[in-house]
């Protein structure tokens, strides 16, 4: 397994995959946060806060995250060589855990630089170090684990295709239902008795409650609980093989 996850990391990192990841995650909120004019820039807004990074991120690692995982099981079916990996004295699980844990490793990988932001925000708030940094770790942690379960969907819809176009849709829409449909859904007159517990079932109102600096068991659960389904999910599909 550990052999797979740096032939998978070796991978991103020998081509340019990685670095643009990191790179245009870095710039484009960078541009927002302390570049462009408007009420998201940190010093026109005159608050020392970072809500304009966990604002954008989702969004960015919504377009980012599934580039980076529509490759890891569908080019490997694609040149053949799945059916050579999984001949291995390697179990399915370690198999897709260690193609997922690559491309978590990825995204830390470009989230830990923006910690930068922190600290400029920091050292410019007046006094200094006026910033609410309960709220920042909490929307920190809360964006790794929505990061976390945007990888997951990527691995899925990756190993449910051998075309890394169709793995790149299917994994953008199916975290953007997670995301933010099922907010749109539970907001509609036919939901309207049941709209908030459904409304739970998304991304977006347990990364809301955790960027509020509290740090919630409840949504821990749920965040490792949809990773988990859809690791079990693209566990299953690599599994299926084997029954044909």
């Amino acid at each position: 397994m550990i052999a797979l996850f740096r032939k998978e990391i070796n991978t991103f990192f020998s081509s340019l995959t990685g670095y643009l990841v990191i790179i245009v995650f870095l710039l484009v909120n960078s541009l927002f946060i302390w570049v462009f004019p408007g009420s998201m820039n940190v010093l026109d807004s005159g608050y020392a806060d970072l809500e304009t990074l966990f604002v954008l991120a989702p969004w960015i690692f919504l377009f980012l995250i599934p580039a980076i995982g529509m490759r890891l099981f569908a080019d490997e079916k694609r040149s053949g060589t799945l059916e050579l990996l999984l001949t291995r004295p390697v179990s399915d699980i370690q198999v897709v855990l260690a193609k997922y844990l690559a491309g978590l490793s990825i995204v830390l990988f470009s989230l830990l630089p923006s910690l930068v932001y922190y600290f400029s925000v920091w050292k410019l708030g007046n006094p200094q170090g006026n910033i609410d940094t309960g709220g920042f770790w909490g929307s920190y942690i809360g964006l790794f684990f929505l990061a976390a379960i945007y990888v997951a969907i990527a691995v899925f819809a990756s190993s449910i295709t051998d075309n890394q176009v169709i793995a790149f849709i299917t994994a953008m829409l199916t975290g953007f239902v997670l995301y933010m449909g099922i907010d749109y859904l539970g907001s509609l007159p036919v939901f309207s008795s049941s709209g908030q517990w459904f409304v739970r079932m998304g991304i977006n109102e347990h990364y809301k409650s955790m960027s509020r600096g509290v740090i919630d068991s409840r949504d821990i659960v749920y965040y490792l609980g949809v990773i988990s389904l859809f690791l079990v999910f693209t566990r299953l599909v690599i599994q299926s093989r084997k029954w044909k």
